[in-house]
């Protein structure tokens, strides 16, 4: 008796847990978009997070496109082969790229990287009292620190998803006219004639919420750690972990939302 009681009591505990930390999140999100709304707005801060976010990220961004184009075109080779349908690999490479692969794997290269180091930057600030400070010297954190960072998040991704789009393709391209004997011409006929413009947008819109994702938890754990180095280490954590999930659970939702019937 004692045992179910004190798991319903776990299980209390951890759904009023959950739904806290929801309404915090969401409330901070509030906060810095609202930022993004109101003078003044800090030009050099936004500048130098979109050249963190967006053109730092580049390589890694690229490597792994290119990569995952070369792996698509391979795999669905060898199970497209088995229905006479090697002619749908274009189509099956550009409508997997674009709709999905490239705004998911950059945006969680994109976590991995620019998310944990936002929440360790904020977090040294924290527990270093330099937050604490600019608001001493009548400099509202949350202006100067998030939202900049939101709105260069926002805006970094979809190009970077561009540029994932357009090397997994060529990726894809590369494999199937070396390896598969595939003509080039032909291919890149059957991927511009298969893309519509919604699943490049899609995709794209995927992009900017994902970006908007990954610097809000960035922002959030740094700037709610605690607890000197352990403290920021356990922010940096669960910004990459908290943002990864999301993504994943904001790719159905959008997909769902764009495409499904």
């Amino acid at each position: 008796m004692n045992a179910a009681i004190d798991g319903v009591a776990a299980l209390g505990r951890g759904t009023i847990g959950a739904v806290r930390a929801t309404g915090n999140l969401t409330l901070f999100a509030l906060s810095g978009l609202s930022h993004l709304l109101r003078p003044p707005f800090y030009g050099r801060a936004f500048l130098r997070a979109l050249i963190e976010i967006g053109f730092f990220s580049l390589p890694v961004v690229a490597l792994t496109a290119v990569f995952t184009g070369m792996v698509l075109a391979l795999q669905s080779s060898t199970g497209l082969a088995r229905f006479s349908a090697d002619s749908a690999i274009a189509s099956l490479v550009v409508l997997s790229v674009t709709r999905e692969l490239g705004p998911v794997l950059a945006a969680l290269m994109v976590a991995g990287r620019v998310g944990a180091a936002m929440a360790a930057e904020i977090g040294t600030m924290r527990v270093t009292d330099q937050i604490d400070a600019l608001s001493t010297l009548s400099t509202n954190p949350m202006k100067f620190l998030v939202a900049p960072r939101l709105l260069a998040g926002i805006v970094a991704l979809p190009f970077l998803v561009i540029v994932a789009d357009i090397l997994g393709v060529l990726g894809g391209m590369i494999i199937a006219t070396v390896k598969l004997g595939f003509n080039v011409t032909t291919y890149l006929h059957n991927t511009v004639n298969f893309v519509q413009v919604e699943d490049v947008l899609s995709g794209l819109a995927k992009a900017a919420m994902f970006g908007f994702l990954i610097t809000l938890l960035g922002c959030f754990h740094g700037y709610r750690s605690r607890g000197g180095a352990q403290g920021v280490g356990a922010a940096t954590t669960s910004a990459v972990v908290s943002a990864s999930v999301l993504i994943l659970a904001f790719d159905y939702v959008l997909t769902e939302l764009f495409f499904g019937r």
